[in-house]
Order: structure tokens, then sequence, then C-alpha cells
């Protein structure tokens, strides 16, 4: 007789016994203990001996004490005390001693000598119950525990064992088990790694692993790695910031490039660095003008966009030049050196260094430098003496440059009521253009803003504060001036003319248009208020903004006769607008914030602790010297343009943060008077 068999026979033994004892009504009798039985519809309950269940709720094995049971639910009272309803679906095992709290924490004591992989080699490729496993492993009677532990076995050993039903399950596959062990292995050997790395953070080492990972972990994080996690983990223990472990552990020896990377991972994913040289076709055969033209610019600046050049006409009038690199003369629209113009849109401008937007090869052959002749689209214009414009031109040519001035080496005597004592180079040409100017500004009608700008100079030779490279020097500027007046209204004007000869022949640019106060681009010419001109693009600046080279290709297009390369409700130029747009300005906030870093190297390397400022409303002031304006919470209610003092506290450079008090107002200057 097999195992099945036997049990059989014992049921049927007991369930006579039962039924003989309830015929004679022994049952009834005090002390008389049943146990329980299980019929198909009816149990015998002892009312001495309680029973105990070993159940499941909420995925977790429990065991408890039965308080009712009905047909299709139970209610139990769980070792931790707590009352539950339970579907009788959700009972493994019913018993009558030991206690729950005592069966389970021996099926749990149990449970650790027992070995998943020893139990999956023992059972068969077909489905079992847990009971049945108990019956193989501990003989034919275990005890409520020995099947329990079984049971907490199965139900946590997942890889080795899959659930099928209420105690029931398949062992897993080889292939499937093999896998699963050799994931948690890895999974042990990484949260050793991690730990360690832990450890050395915690000590402010750098792991290498982690060293090999910084940009990741700085500028873009991936949360699901380990040197993240094992970085997340060091934070919470020493409780530091990102940026401040890692500097702590010698991860950012500069303040600069910190801020400087994490503006290229942002805007430049794929790197900085040009592709291998890029050449564009040979320059056509161009006339070369009979002028002598020179360029006025900064004295950091290698893009030179546009020159100048005045010539003598008969009866006093003179034809004035504005010349303008053309590289959209070779670049052609889709070519290699577009495509690479395409992806930045503009050059990035921060003090010390720059982005430009075109390779350096490219630059260099485009570029108005001195001593040479270089392709242009030239604007001449023909004035009389009171500056009074007579009739203009746009012609291509190559144009001989002759000097590159610099701004701060130009003398401003030009603008004056009566010719300069010494004569200085260029000053009669610069005389004709300022009286130019000015006419083109008082037909425009609106009035000269005069502000304070600032130009920043970095010697990256030089050391600056804690051992980092370059040294700065900020100089005020006064924008307004005469010489910054005479350049703006000339590049007004010759970007009004453009873009007045595209939309007279019906050609789409990108022209900026300005209506209620905002500014915006738009493929069609539109009123510019603040400017005061009925058609505006830019188009003077081909080799530092990718808007000026498509407008370039534009207006050659005109000049030539030609269809234009961009046509109406063109997708590929409403694309350009957009991302323009959206680049410029991203472009411009980075400059912003190296202009707001630089200030504070500045407040540090000149151990300035104290320095004026300008009240502009509630507690918002600007710094006297600096580009700088922030607000001040101990600051009390002064009036606008009140001049106070702020003391400089901290100085965070890794932030980029300006700690500072209120310490006092200036008190006005006494004029003393003449004894």
């Amino acid at each position: 007789m097999n195992l099945w068999q036997k049990k059989g026979a014992t049921r049927a033994k007991r369930l006579r016994g039962v039924r003989t004892a309830i015929a004679n009504g022994s049952a009834a009798r005090p002390g008389f203990r049943t146990g329980i039985i299980t019929f198909p519809s009816l149990y015998i309950r002892s009312h001495v001996a309680p029973m105990h269940v070993l159940f499941e709720d909420d995925g977790q094995l429990k065991a408890g004490t039965v308080l009712a049971d009905h047909d299709q639910s139970l209610q139990v009272e769980a070792v931790s005390g707590k009352r539950l309803k339970i579907k009788a679906a959700s009972v493994l095992l019913r018993f009558a001693s030991p206690g729950p709290a005592e069966a389970l924490g021996d099926a749990q004591r149990l449970t650790a000598e027992l070995d998943a992989n020893f139990l999956w080699e023992a059972v068969g490729d077909g489905e079992f119950g847990f009971d049945d496993l108990a019956r193989e492993y501990y003989g034919a009677s275990p005890t409520p525990a020995q099947a329990a532990a079984v049971a907490l076995l199965l139900a946590s050993s997942p890889m080795h064992f899959y659930r099928k039903g209420k105690g029931r399950y398949r062992k897993a596959p080889p292939d499937a088990l093999k896998a699963a062990l050799a994931s948690v292995e890895r999974k042990r050997q990484e949260a050793t790694r991690t730990d360690e790395w832990v450890a050395a953070l915690a000590r402010c080492e750098l792991p290498e692993a982690l060293r090999a990972k910084l940009s990741m972990l700085l500028y873009k994080p991936d949360k699901n790695t380990l040197e993240w996690k094992a970085l997340a983990r060091a934070c919470d223990a020493t409780r530091k910031s990102l940026v401040g472990l890692l500097a702590d552990c010698g991860a950012i020896p500069s303040t600069h490039e910190y801020h400087f990377n994490r503006f290229v991972a942002e805007a430049f994913p794929k790197g900085i660095a040009f592709p291998a040289e890029i050449a564009g076709p040979p320059i056509p055969d161009l006339p070369v003008a009979d002028v002598r033209a020179f360029s006025i610019d900064d004295a950091t600046t290698t893009e030179i966009d546009d020159a100048f050049s005045v010539t003598a006409l008969p009866n006093a009038h003179f034809r004035v030049g504005i010349h303008i690199a053309c590289p959209a003369l070779v670049i052609a629209r889709g070519s290699p050196p577009d495509t690479v113009a395409r992806e930045r849109l503009s050059t990035v401008y921060m003090p010390g260094r720059k982005l430009t937007m075109l390779p350096e090869n490219v630059v260099a052959e485009f570029t108005l430098a001195a001593q040479a002749s270089r392709p242009a689209l030239s604007l001449y214009v023909d004035v009389d003496q009171a500056g009074r414009v007579l009739g203009q031109s746009t012609v291509v040519e190559r144009v001989p440059i002759v000097a590159n001035l610099r701004l701060a080496e130009i003398d401003e005597t030009f603008a004056g009521a009566s010719p300069p004592s010494v004569e200085t180079p260029w000053v009669c040409e610069l005389q004709v253009l300022w009286k130019i100017a000015q006419r083109l500004g008082d037909l425009r009608g609106k009035p000269a803003v005069t502000r304070i700008d600032y130009n920043f100079y970095v010697d990256w030779s030089a050391r600056g504060v804690n051992g980092e490279p370059g040294r700065v020097d900020i100089f005020p500027r006064l924008r307004g001036n005469p010489l910054d007046k005479l350049i703006a209204e000339l590049m007004i004007y010759v970007n009004n003319s453009w873009g007045k000869l595209l939309a007279d022949a019906d050609a789409p640019g990108l022209y900026r248009v300005q209506a209620n106060g905002k500014v915006k681009m738009s493929t069609r010419a539109g009123e510019h208020q603040g400017l005061g001109l009925s058609h505006y693009l830019w188009a003077s600046s081909p080799l530092r903004r990718y808007a000026d080279l498509v407008n370039q290709r534009q207006i050659l297009a005109v000049v030539d006769s030609r269809r234009p390369p961009y046509g109406e409700n063109d997708a590929e130029l409403f694309a350009v607008l957009a991302d323009f747009e959206a680049t410029y300005s991203q472009y411009a906030e980075f400059q912003d914030r190296m202009e707001h870093y630089w200030c504070l190297r500045w407040l540090l390397q000149e151990n300035v602790t104290e320095m004026g400022a300008t009240v502009i409303r509630e507690n918002l002031v600007r710094f006297e010297r600096l580009p700088l304006i922030l607000r001040l919470a101990d600051l009390p209610a002064l009036a606008a343009d009140t001049r106070v003092r702020v003391a400089i506290a901290r100085v965070d450079l890794l932030a980029a943060t300006l700690e500072c008090r209120y310490a006092g107002t200036v008190e006005p200057a006494k004029v003393e008077s003449a004894a």
C-alpha cells in the first residue's frame, strides 16, 4: 500500500470513529477531544481545543487562531493580535497545536536549516503542493511547524520555485535558475563595490570608477547607475551636496571649468570640437572695390563681420560703403560648413573665451582682417555734406581692408563741433560717418539710450583665486557714446535696407519685429516699434549668427536675380527661426551667468569686503562697480537711487552665489565752502 493509499485508509477509519461517537452521544461529553475533521460540507469542532491556521495575507504567510469559521471565510486573530477576516481559500494549513506564535517561530528557525538548492534538485518537474514536499522531506506526518517551514521556504525562493496557485509550486527550469543565481551574485558584488565607494567618498577619496563618470554625475546624472547610487548614499551620510562632496574629493579643481563644462554638456552633448577640416568651395572671382576700408571692433574680436569706407565724389558728396563679410557666397544650404553652423546657430560669448559658430579655417577665409581683400556684400550709400541719403546700391565684391581699428584706441574728437586740433588717423572718414549716423538717428525719431556696460578681460596666464588660472579685470564703459552710436546707426541702416530689399522682392527672411514691447522673429517683415522701422532683419553678422547667414543667402539671390534658397512657407526656414530664437536665448543666459561668476571671482581676487550700491526698489540693489544686481534681505525701506554700503559676507564660486548684508547708507559728499 503506497503513501496515498495509507492516507485514504487512515482518513476513512477516523471518519467512522467520529460518526460512532456522534451516534453514541459521546461527542458531547466533557473532555472528549475530536480535533478537526474536514468533511465536504460539515465541520465538527471541539469546544475546548482552539483551531489555528497558516494563511496568506497580502502576499505574506501568517499564523493565527480561528475565532469564527464559516463556509467561505474565517475570522482570525493573528499572532500580532490583529483580528482579520480572511477567505477560506487563503488557508494553507490547519492545526490544533502548538499555538500559532510558537508554530511560526519554530517554522522560521527550521526554514533557516533548509537548503533551497537541495529541495530544487529533489523535487520532480511537475507541479506539487508545499504539504507534499513537507511529507517527502520530513516523513509521512510532518509537524505544523515543519509544514509551515517548507511553505515559508517555497514562498521566499521565487528563483527556485514558481508559484502556481495557493500553496502549489513548480521548480524553475535549470537555465532560468542559473541566470537568476548569476543575477543575485552580480547584485551582491555590486552591493559590495557600492559600499566600498561610499566609504571612500566619506573619507573624501574619489574612486576611479566615479572619476570616469564625473561628467555624468555632475551634469546629466543617471540615477540607475551604481556610481550615482553610491554618490547619493555618501551625500546622505555626510550631509553634503553632490557638488560639495565631489569638490571635497578633489573632483572639481576649477570652478570655472565646472560652470563651463556644465553648459557644454547641456548645449553641446556631442562635444565642442568641430569635425575634421571643413573646406568650402573655392571663392569665385570678384571685382575688387576701389576703396580703403577699415573695421571698428573690440580688441578681442576675431570674427570681423563689418567694415566701412568713405570715398569723396564730385559736388562735395560722399559714397559711404558698409561692407559685410560674405560667407554665404560659398557656404550653400546643406553643405558641410552649413551643417556645422546650423547645429551651433551662433557664436557663444563669455568672458575670456568663446565658441565660434564656424570652424577657424572658415572664419579666417572670410573675416575682414587688415591687409587683405575679402569677399563682401557691400551697401553703398551716396550722401551730401549734411548726411542726407541721395541713393544706394548693393554689390558683391572683394574689399581691401586697410586697418582694423580698436574701440579703445579711437579718439572721439571726430564728434566735436570743431575739427580736432591734432590730426588723427581716419578722423575725416569718422566725421563723415558721424554726420550720417546723426541724420539716420534723427530720421528714426528714437532717442539714444545711454547705459553703463562692462568689459571683461581675463588673463589666463596669471593665477587667480585659489590658484585657479585666470585673473579678471572689469571695466565700465558708457554705451551710447558717439562711437557706439556711429556703429549702431550704420548697422541698423544696412539691416533695414536689406530687409526692405527682400520684402520688395517678395522673398522671405528672418525678420526682427516688435509690437507692444515684445520682440520676436518672423519670416515676413513687420514693424519694429523699438527702432522705429517698418523693415528690420539681422544680416550684418553672418560669421557669428546663423540667422544673418540665412538672410545673406536670400539677399545674394535677389541681388543676382536668382531664385532664393528659401521659398515661401519653407519648413526649414521656420525650423531655423524657432531653433535660433531658443538657442540664442540659451547662449545669452549663459553669458550672463559667466559674467556673474567672474564678478564673484573679482570680489575674491581683490579681497573686497564692502562695496557701494544703489537702491533700485524695495530690497533690490545694483552694485556701483560691477554688473551685479541682488537682494538684501535686511535692507530698510529706502527711496530709489539711495546709495548704500553692502558688506560682502560669503562668496561661493561653485554655487555662484553671493551673501551680503546692509552696512548703512553712503553720506553725500560735503563741499567745503571757500574761506
